[in-house]
């Protein structure tokens, strides 16, 4: 099994209750859902490349 990191966010919860319902509507959970926008937006601007790795 692969090593995870945590990260801890505070959001305001109108902003949760939207992500819940996106994450729902993809059969993901809440933190599947939020790892997939971060490495989508790394990776267009560079930062990840495809495979998960630092660019």
């Amino acid at each position: 099994m692969a090593k995870t990191a945590a990260i801890g966010i505070r959001v305001d919860p109108e902003l949760s209750e939207a992500v819940k319902a996106a994450a729902k509507s993809e059969r993901r959970s809440v933190a599947s859902y939020i790892e997939n926008l971060i490495a989508e937006d790394l990776e267009k601007k560079g930062l990840l490349q495809k495979n998960g790795t630092g660019a």
